[in-house]
């Protein structure tokens, strides 16, 4: 079964993040799907914890018939493949890849939230989102991406850094 309005955000605020990016996008190419539209990428301050550098972020919408719980496995070995090592949750790191949206299912277990619980709260994901798919309404709230943002009390400014790699 392969699977429409799957929605992946990447970020990165360690190392040449820009080419960090892009392999990432090869990576999920090679392993997870075919990537049907990539946002341009957008740098924000840090959430959480401040002292670190701007993180940049891009939205992609894929297409794969990979499972939500296979595909969050291939995620994860994507990023140990790049570097990331996890250590203490919101700190800086090579690489994160997040399933904001799969389609619309609603799958809350130990390992993995879908829609991501944060999605509506933070502008790195709303900003790149909206560009994508203006439209794509969050399955939980009812509401487009475009409408969240506006309503969006996230302060934290995210910045048009670049167009689309």
């Amino acid at each position: 079964m392969v699977m429409n309005g799957i929605y992946l955000l990447l970020g990165s605020n360690l190392g040449d993040s820009i080419s960090i990016l892009r392999r990432a996008k090869k990576e999920i190419s090679l392993h997870i799907g075919t990537i049907v539209q990539s946002s341009s990428i957008y740098k924000t301050k840090a959430w959480g914890i401040e002292n670190q550098p701007d993180f940049l972020n891009q939205a992609l919408e894929i297409i794969s018939d990979l499972s939500p719980e296979v595909m969050l496995g291939k995620i994860n070995e994507i990023e140990h493949r790049l570097g990331r090592v996890r250590y203490e949750k919101w700190r800086e790191r090579v690489i994160d890849i997040d399933i904001l949206y799969f389609g619309d299912q609603i799958i809350n277990t130990s390992e993995l939230n879908i829609p991501h619980p944060e999605n509506q709260n933070r502008n790195f994901v709303l900003a790149p989102m909206a560009e994508i798919a203006p439209q794509f309404v969050h399955p939980i709230l009812g509401q487009t991406q475009i409408s969240l943002l506006k309503s969006s009390k996230d302060p934290l400014l995210v910045e048009l850094m670049m167009d689309i790699l």
